[in-house]
């Protein structure tokens, strides 16, 4: 093989047999949740169609996956949008570090989505005495929920959430701090789209509108109700109450926000969970069941190599994302050009993306090294957003070069192998590199979830750090 194949000692030994074996039919899994150590646990899933949309995307650009690459695209767009738009408008969360030493620690499962029609991945929670299927969002300000009565909303597996059966639910006025902390996450004003009598909502609420780029998009009331994680109950957690919502969310019940803003679950849960999170995203082909562990209780983790932390790039015009800084890739060993890392590259580590995305420069040098190390192989036509694709058909096995991230410190994170490529047809006549570039050499790297599956990603907000182990993905 060419300069820097693997070995099967030390590669990533890629059976094209158990990449194809994701997806397989079955009936809606019921998310579990409960208390471990102290611990509360979410299960998580991943979330795309139950047959994959393997079969059905051979075609480029065709079909169920080339649709969820295309609309997983243009998030990415909508973020790189948002990186630029926001402003000092955005406040840190004041809280202070000592409620890390006093906080609990609760583990929600984390699922794949497969059943849901969504490649991303989703969690159960309570909500007001009811259940909510939502998908887990790093980048996202604010969790919202589909509300009934519903004057435009996609079908959700879920029963819709239904405020009049929540004796504990009540909507926010305008008045209220909550509004004004949506108004600086959002950037909207104080009157018109925020503030009184939208639809049938009191003249006195917070209404809120969240749009994408994609033209997805929530729009309801503000309110506060009982959420429950796993056991552990949250009184009076604000989210959206969502009456019209339309976008790529599958069969989910709507988004878990976890970003960095003051209506996070992450910031409304401080005096519990002290600011720190992880999660652990299992792979579709798997089955099994992740982790989002809300605490800083590493003793409930299962990662098989020490955690390593990198730092978390703050600033507070950052908007709700989390930052860290890239100084390199290796390729089977081989490290990519120098060069495409002067100086480091600031990337988003995102749960709510699919696909990583790079700044052409340092796509274009890790997509040359692919190429060199996998000449063996005869090219495919591009499929949506990924343009280096292989033919391995009639092909059992295939040795994949080992994708490693480089961040701050030395810090250096294995890509699992079924992180590296995409097999879009069932008898692998098509399989990418799951890779896509950005337009821009100013626009912002983004690691996605596909990167980061059977990893323990851990955010420390107050500590401003990120860490990252091996762990096997299953349910805690």
């Amino acid at each position: 093989m060419a300069r820097g194949a693997c070995v099967v000692a030390a590669a990533l030994l890629l059976i094209l047999l158990l990449l194809l074996a994701g997806g397989q039919g079955g009936g809606v899994h019921c998310l579990r949740s409960r208390a471990v150590s102290g611990a509360t646990v979410l299960e998580l899933r991943h979330h795309s169609s139950s047959s994959g949309g393997q079969s059905r995307g051979r075609s480029r650009g065709g079909g169920e996956a080339g649709g969820l690459l295309a609309s997983d695209a243009t998030r990415v767009s909508s973020l790189q949008r948002r990186v630029a738009s926001y402003g000092p408008r955005i406040r840190p969360s004041s809280s202070a570090a000592a409620l890390a030493a006093e906080s609990k620690l609760t583990q929600v499962p984390v699922t794949s989505g497969a059943k849901l029609r969504t490649l991303n991945y989703v969690a159960t929670v309570g909500i007001g005495g009811g259940e909510a299927t939502v998908i887990v969002d790093t980048a996202s300000e604010l969790t919202w929920v589909q509300c009934a009565p519903c004057d435009s909303c996609h079908d959700q597996q879920d029963p819709l959430f239904d405020p009049a059966s929540s004796p504990s639910y009540a909507a926010l006025p305008c008045n209220s701090s909550s509004c004004d902390a949506l108004q600086l996450a959002t950037g909207t004003s104080g009157s018109g789209q925020t503030c009184g009598g939208a639809d049938d909502q009191p003249p006195s609420s917070c209404n809120y509108a969240l749009s994408y780029r994609d033209g997805s998009y929530s729009r309801g009331v503000l309110a506060h109700d009982r959420l429950s994680l796993a056991g552990e109950d949250i009184e009076g957690f604000v989210f959206g109450c969502g009456t019209s919502n339309q976008g790529p969310f599958g069969g989910t019940s709507g988004l878990m926000g976890l970003g960095r803003s003051q209506l996070s679950l992450i910031s409304q849960t401080m005096d519990q969970f002290g600011g720190v999170f992880s999660y652990c995203l299992p792979l579709k082909e798997s089955g099994t069941s992740g982790s989002l562990v809300l605490g800083d209780d590493s003793s409930v983790y299962r990662n098989s190599t020490p955690i390593v932390y990198t730092t978390m790039v703050t600033d507070p015009t950052q908007g709700p994302f989390y930052f860290l800084n890239m100084t390199g890739i290796t390729v089977g060993g081989e490290d990519v050009e120098p060069s495409a890392f002067s100086p480091a590259a600031k990337a988003i580590i995102d749960s709510g993306t699919i696909i990583t995305s790079l700044v052409p420069s340092v796509y274009s040098a890790v997509r040359a090294e692919f190429l060199s190390q996998l000449a063996e192989y005869p090219q495919a036509p591009a499929f949506s957003i990924l343009d280096t694709c292989f033919n391995l058909t009639g092909l059992s096995e295939v040795q994949v070069p080992s994708l490693k991230l480089v961040f701050d410190g030395g810090v250096e994170v294995e890509v699992d192998s079924k992180g590296v490529l995409y097999v879009v047809s069932s008898d692998a006549s098509q399989v990418c590199l799951a890779l896509a570039p950005l337009k821009s050499e100013y626009d912002t790297s983004i690691i996605g979830n596909y990167q980061q599956k059977n990893l323990r990603v851990i955010f420390d907000t107050l500590g401003s750090q990120i860490g990252f182990a091996q762990e096997t993905c299953d349910y805690i």
